[in-house]
């Protein structure tokens, strides 16, 4: 893997794993729970100029990434209740690099978007604490993907994008020795 390769996969690409069992779903659990603390206290306190810097070439600024987050996730949580309140809905894309483009990705502080990623988690965690196997095996109908897929499976992958986003910024704060 060359460095620009690393660079946007830090931790790899993501894999679908073949089983997902009940201690996999609690470290997910967690990993959502501690995300907005552990990011807040990643880049909290870093000034515009940090935050405007690319965490990569061609990437996002960091602003970007922290919004990135906030819009996505968001749309995780309504698909994840969505499938649990529906028989295998169909859900709604977007383009996450358009939407990345928008003032309030681009320009806006990223408080807002903190303040959202630590209500929303604490919402969805409660919301996963709560469920039974069966209810994990839920799943939506994603178009661009052309498939179906489980609250399991999704859970695995957002688990898998926070600990993703954040080491694109935690191996940008190294590299420039913040």
């Amino acid at each position: 893997m060359d460095n620009l390769e690393l660079k946007k996969y830090p931790l790899g690409e993501f894999q679908i794993p073949e089983e997902i069992s009940d201690p996999d779903i609690d470290e997910c659990i967690k990993t959502l729970q501690n995300f907005p603390a552990k990011l807040e206290n990643l880049i909290g306190n870093w000034t515009d100029e940090q935050l405007d810097t690319q965490y990569r070439e061609g990437g996002w600024k960091v602003r970007q990434l922290v919004n990135h987050l906030s819009d996505s996730h968001m749309m995780s949580y309504i698909r994840f209740k969505l499938a649990l309140t529906e028989n295998n809905p169909a859900v709604k894309t977007y383009d996450e690099a358009h939407w990345a483009e928008l003032q309030d990705s681009f320009s806006i502080g990223i408080d807002p978007a903190l303040t959202i990623l630590k209500g929303l988690h604490e919402r969805w965690v409660y919301e996963l604490k709560a469920l039974t196997n069966r209810e994990f095996d839920s799943t939506f109908y994603h178009p661009e993907q052309n498939r179906n897929i489980s609250l399991r499976e999704s859970l695995v992958f957002y688990a898998w994008h926070c600990d993703h986003h954040f080491a694109h910024i935690e191996n940008l704060k190294k590299e420039k020795g913040w």
